[in-house]
């Protein structure tokens, strides 16, 4: 038993594991299943989601967004790979369990290897399309950008301003030229662009690269554009620069020309010749002044003159301002010449003046003197006489004074006319005095001679013979002068000598005349003569001797003067010789420079004395010609002086060879010394022991090496000259060769010692400057790593998403860049120490520590980064969580605050915002899947964090989850409200479009043309069929719009009141319609009857009056045949009249309008049995015709006989009478309302024996209106516009138009061409407004065109028309003016009888009378035209 138990307890388990194993099993196939079915979907997600953006990407920033998507994207297909591997190791591990389902669980993992294989492709697309997008986006945007700038640039040198000054060109100026720079600068990014442009857009035919092509077309076109415009506004800003220049110097130009002319304009001519004098030097100082700004103004003309050859934009300003400087320049030059002259004038004048003025008080003084008459007593008579001779002798000296001033005076006239009133004055006065004085010394003369005649006659012989003797003592002298001084002191005494003889000359002339005198009075004659005589002979004896003595004196003079003239040139050689001769030729260059000056002075002194020499060689032969000389001694002395002379002439050239050579070895010593002082100071730069601290002195260091070195470069090229000047030297033998060769080679070993020093310290220096470098590198890269170690120990790790991101993002950058940078830094630093300890650097131990302290400060600083990074995915991945939790809630509650509560107000909104919900709930369907990726993540991180953390995280997860629902529950509520609105509003607009349309019916129906005769009351009635069709055919749209109403009221609609009131208006507004539509259609039928028995009548009244005149005739036959005959006619006009029974039958059947009538009358007497009933008050209401309306029934039946009595004109148009339509017509109005004459059967006799009887007439007037009322007055084409719609109201279009105007029947219709009008089609359907209380004047308010007048009508419409003319203007004012005026008329008259109350049939005979009616002709023109009336009238 035991046993037993034992063995089903072991079945029993062993079933339990092996169900448990099918069931384990299961899970594992079910668990796959679902993976795979989660992988799929995840996977056809992410497809759905990189398709999404196919859309986007439109610029660049939203390009390189999704590139960060896509990369982020590339992550997650990574967990999806890694997903896929796990799902492919189950699926071989359940294929292997579970052969029997291989083939489902193989095609499952198919199926996702399918979809796999497409995301990737996917992936791969769009990451291909996004490079390419990538690329063409930073593409466009350069493109852009650089339009952009092109454009800026553009607009700012187009928008420069014009310089108003000098300062404001230089700006300009400068600024361009910085605009030039700037295109310089931009010149690579338009190649650049240009190039990449066509890489893009080769062999493409898409539009939107043609569009680019186009672009990069206009690119280059805006680029030669500004080129273009750059050098045009350069060319005109230099332009004006140079404007603004000349403008300048123009306003100093001015600012002189203005100076002189203030100058010249406020000279005044001096009245004294001192201020006469001061204003001609003061003239010389403006010409002066003149002369030396005279280039300065050339200057600014020629400058002018440049501008304008150049085409300068303000050529004519130029012009007119060279003009008026040139002008102005030359005005002032000969301003200032005419005033110089007229100073020299003045001074010429007033020294005229001054001379007279001296001669004048010359003359008052000697006038005292003359009329000294003191000479009365004996005494001193003899002295006084003496004294009045020499005033006579001084007076007669000054004789010339006063002829001069008479010349000069003349002289003055002559040349100057304008000066002859004041020079004749003084001359006359001058004369004047001059001869009183005269008279009054001769008067004095003749008293004193009178006085004593003979003793001074005696007295003056005596004195003449004395002065006689000692003037032939004097001449008896052979003293001609030792030297040059005494003979010119003797010549002094000759000249006085015969300044004596002269006025002696005149003493004689006076004696001759006194012995004259004595000789008439005296009787000793004989004595008196010959003491004159005697004087007189000696005078004469003693002439040739004075003239012989001054021959001598002056060859005496000569001669000296010759002897003088030749010691002083031979003194002069002999002072210049020893300076010639001189053999000091200076110990330096300055010295030798200076002799050589004085060598060259003494050169061209030598040269400017040369004419002397030569003058004194001439004057020399001329003497020794003459004989006046020893001729030898004179020409041996002429010798020594051209001995002398040439001596120095060549001692001076000799000297100046000496000099040249000694200055070319002082130069070459000069130089050496420079080249040995400089290369000296290198020397010491060279062996100096300073060592650089740092780099940057290392580096001056080197710099300044390379400085020296370069120099020393270029001192080679010092030295090779050096040497070059010390071997011309050598070659041309120098005195100083060996001294020369001696300091050459010592500059030369100087110059090689240098450059072998410079070459050692440049060694020491880069030495030292690749130490400092890599001092410098490690120092940098030892301050950077401990900067960085400071980022990177740091703890903190983000206080929300967007802080944990940035540190993470800014982290990680770092991290990159620290490994990227810092290696790469480390690894060359240790390859320049490892070359410097290679190199056998002298501080090689020095750079091995730098370097291993480096290495481990850089290990240090990657352990840290590490550890932070680590720390930073932690915090990152907490916070991401909170981040996109709160997100998602965010965005959950900003899409349940977008539902709109407006439901909109007609179908096009509430459809939009359908479309807009449509759009909202697939936006909100894209945000399952974060709710979905918020509870993935908290479940991940609950698992990860515990306490307060994890409340923290199922928190957020039951916030996200909640909003989530209350958004999917809004969306559906708000979905069926807009659904259900717009079945609303559909249905509205159907309702309202049939409104629409019942009202458009009921406007054609009240806008038809009333019959005028039968052709058109058939064409009206088809017209009304046509209609009833058009109405038939909308039944089914009537019975949709009725049932969609009933089917929402069903539904309980929550706008059911408002469905329910269309519903209820569509239905009354449709049975309206019909019964209109049904009363116009009777009304028709009985205005077709009416027309056609009015036809039928005027045919057979036709027919009558034919044979009338026959039936008439009383003729029998005068015989047989004519009997015969005329039984034979009458035979016929009795089956004629046979045949027209059947006609005149017709005519007496009822029409439908009798038969109402009789019908009418029958109620009513049935009425009149009944008895009376108490009267009921009923409100009447009184129209303007004077009829009674008591109901809306019976007013429109007053309406529409209202139409058939005013149909009477239209039809009068077509054929029949007036008076025949009136009474139709009225026949018809009466029956219908109950109030006609007797019954046509009561006037049948009538036809068959009428009776004449009166008839009432309408008289002149009347018959006028109603003609007129009946035809066109006036139709023609004009251009109209609708001004106003309502009085308060302006017309919607108000543009002018071409209409085809008519005028008629007091109104006025409008077709769009005679055509129209003639088949009654209106322009646009408008009916034909009533001029009724119209206004028509001229448009005097309208000025835009002419030949306008406007139309007011009643109700506030206003129409402006524009005749072609005047006169036709005119015309249509004048007809629409007397029609408005007829119509107020008939609107009061009295209706005449004979229309409103006619009879059936006339009972006037045919013969009984005629009237006289009026028609117009075709040029409108008015015709009397006679018209006869029986039965029936005439057509």
């Amino acid at each position: 038993m035991r046993d037993q138990l034992n063995s089903s307890w072991d079945r029993f388990r062993g079933l339990a594991d092996e169900k448990k194993e099918a069931l384990s099993s299961a899970l594992s196939i079910q668990n796959y299943h679902l993976e795979c079915n989660e992988t799929k979907s995840w996977i056809k997600e992410k497809t759905k989601v990189i398709e999404s953006t196919q859309s986007l990407g439109n610029d660049l920033a939203g390009v390189m967004a999704l590139q960060r998507k896509l990369a982020g994207m590339e992550r997650d297909l990574e967990a999806i790979q890694g997903k896929l591997d796990d799902l492919k190791r189950e699926e071989e591990k359940l294929a292997a369990e579970h052969p029997e389902q291989e083939a489902a669980i193989l095609s499952r993992l198919s199926e996702i290897d399918g979809v796999w294989g497409d995301l990737r492709d996917t992936l791969k697309r769009r990451e291909e399309s996004l490079g390419e997008a990538s690329k063409l986006q930073g593409f466009l945007r350069d493109l852009d950008d650089f339009q952009s700038w092109l454009s800026r640039t553009q607009t700012a040198i187009a928008s420069e301003g014009a310089a108003t000054s000098l300062a404001d060109a230089e700006k300009l100026l400068a600024q361009h030229e910085n605009i030039k720079k700037e295109i310089d600068n931009y010149r690579p990014d338009y190649e650049r662009m240009r190039g990449l442009g066509e890489e893009v857009t080769q062999d493409q035919t898409d539009a939107q690269y043609m569009f680019l092509h186009q672009r990069l077309q206009a690119l280059d076109t805006g680029w030669n554009e500004l080129s273009q415009m750059w050098e045009n506004r350069h060319n005109l800003l230099a332009q004006v620069y140079g404007y603004q220049i000349f403008l300048r110097d123009v306003k100093q130009a001015e600012g002189f020309l203005n100076n002189q002319a203030y100058l010249l304009s406020h000279t005044e001519m001096a009245g004294t010749l001192e201020l006469a004098e001061a204003a001609i030097k003061k003239h010389e100082d403006i010409m002066t002044t003149m002369e030396a700004n005279e280039e300065r103004i050339n200057s600014v003309v020629d400058s002018g003159k440049k501008l304008m050859s150049e085409g300068n934009v303000n050529t004519d300003k130029i012009q007119d301002k060279v003009d008026s400087i040139d002008k102005r320049h030359r005005g002032n030059r000969k301003t200032a010449d005419d005033l110089a002259g007229r100073l020299k004038d003045n001074l010429e004048l007033q020294k005229f003046l001054q001379d007279c003025q001296e001669l004048t008080l010359w003359i008052n003084e000697k006038m005292l003197t003359a009329q000294d008459m003191s000479y009365d007593e004996a005494r001193n008579l003899h002295t006084k006489w003496q004294k009045h001779q020499a005033f006579m002798a001084e007076l007669a000296s000054n004789k010339e004074w006063l002829d001069k001033i008479d010349k000069d005076g003349k002289q003055l006239i002559s040349e100057k006319p304008d000066t002859e009133p004041i020079v004749e004055e003084k001359l006359g006065d001058l004369q004047q005095l001059w001869d009183e004085l005269e008279s009054t010394t001769k008067t004095k003369a003749q008293c004193l001679f009178d006085a004593n005649r003979t003793e001074l006659f005696t007295q003056s012989c005596a004195d003449l013979d004395l002065w006689l003797d000692e003037l032939d003592a004097q001449l008896q002298s052979d003293d001609h002068g030792k030297d040059l001084t005494s003979v010119s002191i003797l010549l002094k005494k000759q000249q006085i000598l015969e300044n004596q003889m002269q006025v002696r000359e005149k003493e004689l002339e006076g004696l001759k005349n006194q012995a004259q005198a004595l000789g008439q009075e005296d009787a000793n004659v004989v004595e008196v003569d010959a003491k004159q005589g005697r004087v007189q002979e000696r005078f004469q004896e003693l002439l040739r001797p004075v003239k012989e003595r001054r021959s001598n004196l002056m060859a005496s003079k000569e001669g000296h003067q010759f002897n003088r003239d030749l010691e002083d040139e031979i003194l002069w050689v002999n002072e210049r010789l020893p300076l010639a001769t001189s053999t000091d030729h200076g110990n330096n260059l300055p010295t030798v420079q200076l002799l050589i000056k004085k060598n060259q002075t003494l050169e061209k002194e030598i040269q400017g004395h040369q004419p002397r020499i030569d003058d004194i060689g001439e004057r020399g032969e001329t003497l020794a010609v003459a004989g006046r000389v020893d001729s030898e001694i004179l020409r041996a002395r002429l010798g020594d002086l051209q001995e002398t002379w040439r001596d120095l002439k060549e001692e001076t050239d000799h000297r100046d060879r000496r000099l040249q050579e000694s200055q070319k070895a002082q130069q070459f010593y000069f130089d050496a010394a420079e080249a040995e002082a400089w290369m000296g100071e290198q020397e010491l730069h060279m062996m100096s022991e300073e060592r650089a601290k740092d780099e940057p002195s290392a580096m001056a260091m080197v710099k300044k090496h390379q400085v020296v070195e370069q120099s020393l470069e270029d001192y080679a090229q010092t030295i090779h000259q050096l040497s070059n000047l010390s071997r011309n030297l050598l070659t041309n033998s120098h005195p100083e060769s060996d001294r020369i060769t001696l300091r050459q080679s010592q500059v030369d070993k100087l110059y090689a010692g240098l450059k072998d020093l410079a070459e050692e310290r440049r060694e020491k220096l880069q030495e030292r400057l690749r130490l400092c470098q890599l001092k410098r590198e490690v120092d940098d890269l030892e301050q950077w790593i401990a900067e960085r170690e400071i980022v990177a120990g740091s703890h903190e790790l983000g206080q929300d998403y967007e802080h944990v991101t940035m540190l993470r993002d800014k982290f990680r950058e770092f991290a990159r860049d620290t490994s990227s940078i810092g290696q790469e830094r480390v690894d060359s630093v240790n390859r320049l120490a490892d070359e410097q300890i290679d190199l056998g650097h002298p501080e090689n131990a020095t750079i091995a520590e730098w370097k291993d302290g480096l290495n481990e400060a850089w290990a240090d600083l990657l352990e840290l980064i590490d550890t932070r990074t680590q720390m930073l995915a932690a915090s990152y991945e907490l916070h991401s969580f909170y981040h996109d939790a709160r997100d998602t809630l965010d965005r959950v509650q900003e899409k349940e605050k977008q539902l709109p509560e407006e439901m909109g107000r007609d179908l096009n909104t509430v459809e939009r915002m359908d479309r807009m919900h449509t759009t909202y709930e697939h936006d909100i369907q894209a945000l399952s899947a974060q709710v979905k990726q918020v509870q993935d993540d908290a479940a991940h991180l609950r698992s990860a964090y515990a306490g307060e953390k994890a409340e923290d995280i199922q928190r957020h997860e039951d916030n996200v989850v909640e909003a989530w629902n209350a958004l999917l529950a809004a969306s559906r509520g708000r979905k069926q409200l807009i659904s259900d609105s717009v079945e609303k509003f559909r249905f509205f607009n159907l309702v309202r479009a049939l409104m629409l349309w019942m009202d458009d019916v009921n406007r054609q129906m009240d806008a038809q043309e009333k019959p005028r005769d039968v052709s058109s009351a058939d064409l009206t009635i088809k017209n009304h069929q046509g209609i009833k069709s058009e109405i038939d055919a909308r039944n089914d749209s009537f019975t949709a719009s009725i049932e969609m109403g009933n089917a929402l009221l069903d539904k309980n609609h929550h706008a059911s009141d408002e469905i329910s009131e269309k519903l209820s208006q569509l239905q009354e507004r449709r049975k309206e319609i019909n019964d209109k539509w049904k009363d116009k259609e009777d009304w028709l039928q009985l205005v077709m009857e009416v027309l056609q028995f009015g036809r039928d009548a005027s045919v057979a009244e036709a027919w009558l009056a034919s044979q009338e005149p026959y039936v008439r005739a009383g003729e029998v036959g005068s015989s047989v045949d004519d009997a015969e005959n005329l039984i034979k006619r009458h035979e016929g006009f009795e089956k004629a009249a046979a045949a027209w029974d059947e006609r005149f039958s017709a005519l007496e059947k009822l029409t439908t309008l009798e038969q109402q009538e009789i019908q009418r009358k029958r109620e009513e007497e049935e009425r009149k049995a009944i008895p009376p009933s108490p009267p009921t008050p009923r409100v009447s209401v009184t129209t303007e015709d004077g009829l009674e309306s008591a109901s809306p029934s019976g007013q429109n039946q007053v309406t529409r006989d209202g139409d058939l009595v005013n149909h009477l004109e239209v039809i009068a148009q077509n054929g029949v009478h007036p008076d025949t339509e009136s009474q139709l017509v009225s026949d018809a109005s009466e029956a219908a309302d109950g109030t006609g004459p007797e019954s046509r059967k009561e006037n049948v006799p009538a036809l068959k024996t009428p009776q004449p009887s009166p008839r009432p007439r309408l008289d002149s007037s009347q018959l006028t209106k109603a003609q007129d009322a009946a035809t066109v007055q006036l139709e023609g084409i004009l251009c109209r516009k609708h001004e106003w719609e309502s009085h308060s109201k302006k017309a919607s279009s108000r543009s002018w138009q071409n209409v085809y105007c008519v005028l008629r029947n007091r109104s006025l219709g409008f077709y769009k061409d005679s055509k129209n009008a003639a088949s009654g089609i209106p322009y646009h359907g408008e009916v034909p407004v009533s001029l009724t209380d119209a206004v028509c004047e001229v448009a005097h308010d309208y000025k835009k065109r002419r030949s306008v007048f406007k139309l007011r009508l009643s109700e506030g419409k206003e129409f402006l028309f524009q005749a072609k003319d005047e006169a036709e203007m005119n015309s249509w004012i004048d007809l629409v003016g007397r029609s408005i005026s007829t119509s107020q008329e008939d609107r009061h008259a009295i209706t005449p009888q004979g229309l409103t109350r006619a009879m059936t049939m006339p009972p006037i005979s045919p013969n009984s009378g005629e009237t006289v009616t009026l028609r117009r002709d075709k040029d409108g023109k008015e015709k009397d035209r006679e018209k006869r009336f029986s039965f029936f009238k005439k057509k």
